[in-house]
């Protein structure tokens, strides 16, 4: 009697291992879904990415796709890792297409970082055209939404970006100018004020 029950608490136990790593690998290949039930498309870029980034950061805060995160968690710059090809470069983004706010985007987008250049997924080797700005929705503003983007580059590009405002971003217009077509990977998070 007493082997039948282990038996049995064994294989319940499998069977909700099996399930809880469908959920958590589901959520994974839902990128493209998530980003285009939330207006990413056409708001951002063309086409949404099916490949997810990884975003974590300090005190290991994981970006989950679409969740709700604080400016308070997102201040500092985030370890990000991605499937990458250790001999291709890549392009790094994150941008806030709704502010001041999503009923009133006239600043879309706010480049909160772009980086090139970046050889497989080894940020430190890229070369920062905008440093990395954590969250800041204004208040009353309602939840932002932070999105990451991972372009492939063809080669080993020289960046000419003005520097001067971070407002009126495109990462789409940065895409075409750069012959980057579209993303290969993304992540994102909703934000709201909190001081």
């Amino acid at each position: 009697m007493f082997h039948f029950n282990l038996t049995r608490m064994l294989a319940l136990k499998i069977l909700i291992s099996l399930v809880f790593y469908a959920v958590v690998t589901a959520s994974d290949s839902d990128v493209k879904e998530k980003m285009e039930a939330d207006g990413i498309v056409p708001d951002t870029v063309d086409q949404a990415p099916s490949a997810k980034i990884d975003v974590i950061y300090s005190g290991d805060v994981p970006v989950e796709v679409g969740g709700e995160l604080t400016p308070t968690q997102v201040k500092a710059e985030p370890k990000v890792k991605w499937d990458a090809d250790p001999d291709k470069y890549y392009v790094l983004s994150m941008v806030d297409p709704d502010a001041p706010s999503r009923e009133n985007p006239t600043y879309r987008e706010i480049e909160h970082w772009l980086v090139g250049n970046i050889k497989g997924d080894d940020i430190s080797t890229g070369e920062v055209i905008a440093e990395y700005m954590g969250s800041s929705p204004p208040k009353d503003s309602g939840l932002h939404r932070y999105i990451f983007f991972i372009f492939e580059q063809k080669e080993k590009q020289t960046f000419n970006e003005p520097t001067t405002s971070r407002l009126n971003f495109s990462i789409r217009t940065f895409a075409e100018k750069y012959n980057l077509g579209n993303p290969i990977a993304g992540n994102f998070f909703h934000a709201q004020w909190d001081m």
